[in-house]
C-alpha cells in the first residue's frame, strides 16, 4: 500500500518556488508553488503543468479543459464543481482533497494516487484510468460509465453508489474496500476482483443484471 508524501518528499521540492501567477489557457508551469491560491475564476484550457504542487488551494469553478498535469501533487485542495473535462494526468497525486461535483469525464489518468480524500457526484464517465489507487478514499455518487478501468484499486475505501455502466475493467481490484455499493448493468463487472464475501453481499446486484427473480 502506498504512504501519502508530504511536500519535503517530492523529488523536484528543492526547486519550488511559491507564486502567486495564475495559470492561463494554454500557459505552462513548471516547479511552481501555489500556496492556499483561490482559483474559482480562472480559465485555464489547454495549460500545461509539471513538477507543480498545490497546498490548500480552492478551484471552485474554474475551468482546466485539456489541461496537462505531470507529476503534480496536490494536498488538502478543494475542487467543487470544477471542469476538469478532457484533461491528462500522470504520475499525480491528491492528499486529503474533495472532489464534488467535479466535470471529469474523458480525462486520462495514468499513474494516479488519491489518498484519504473524498469525492462526491464526481463524472468520470468515458474516462481511462491505468495504474490509479484510491487509498482509503470515500467515493459516493461517483460515476465510471463507459469508462476504460485498468489496474485500478480501491484499498481502505468506501464505494457508496459507484456507478460502472458499460464500464470496460481490467485488473480491477476491489477487495481492499471497507464498503461496497455498486450501480451496474449487464456485464459491467467483468475484470472485477472481490472477495467471497462481497460475492455474497452484491448477489442482488448480479440478480438484477442477468434479469433472475429470486423469490421464496
Amino acid at each position: 500500500m502506498t504512504t501519502p508524501r508530504a511536500l519535503t518528499d517530492l523529488p523536484f521540492h528543492r526547486y519550488l518556488e511559491d507564486t502567486d501567477e495564475v495559470p492561463g489557457p494554454s500557459s505552462d508551469h513548471e516547479v511552481a508553488h501555489y500556496r492556499g491560491t483561490d482559483f474559482s475564476d480562472v480559465r485555464a484550457d489547454g495549460a500545461r503543468l509539471t513538477e507543480c504542487a498545490f497546498s490548500d488551494t480552492t478551484f471552485g469553478a474554474s475551468r482546466w479543459r485539456g489541461a496537462r498535469f505531470n507529476d503534480v501533487w496536490f494536498q488538502g485542495s478543494q475542487l467543487v464543481g470544477t471542469d476538469l473535462a478532457e484533461s491528462q494526468w500522470l504520475d499525480t497525486e491528491f492528499v486529503t482533497c474533495a472532489l464534488a461535483g467535479t466535470a471529469t469525464f474523458d480525462v486520462t489518468m495514468n499513474r494516479v494516487v488519491f489518498h484519504g480524500c473524498k469525492l462526491v457526484s464526481v463524472n468520470l464517465r468515458e474516462a481511462r484510468l491505468d495504474d490509479v489507487t484510491f487509498s482509503h478514499c470515500v467515493l459516493r455518487d461517483v460515476d465510471f460509465a463507459g469508462a476504460g478501468l485498468r489496474r485500478v484499486s480501491f484499498p481502505g475505501s468506501e464505494l457508496l453508489g459507484v456507478h460502472l455502466d458499460q464500464a470496460v475493467m481490467d485488473g480491477v481490484d476491489v477487495r481492499g474496500a471497507g464498503e461496497l455499493d455498486l450501480r451496474t448493468g449487464r456485464g459491467s463487472l467483468k475484470g472485477l476482483t472481490i472477495t467471497h464475501a462481497q460475492l455474497a453481499e452484491l448477489a442482488p446486484l448480479f440478480a438484477a443484471a442477468l434479469e433472475i427473480t429470486v423469490t421464496d
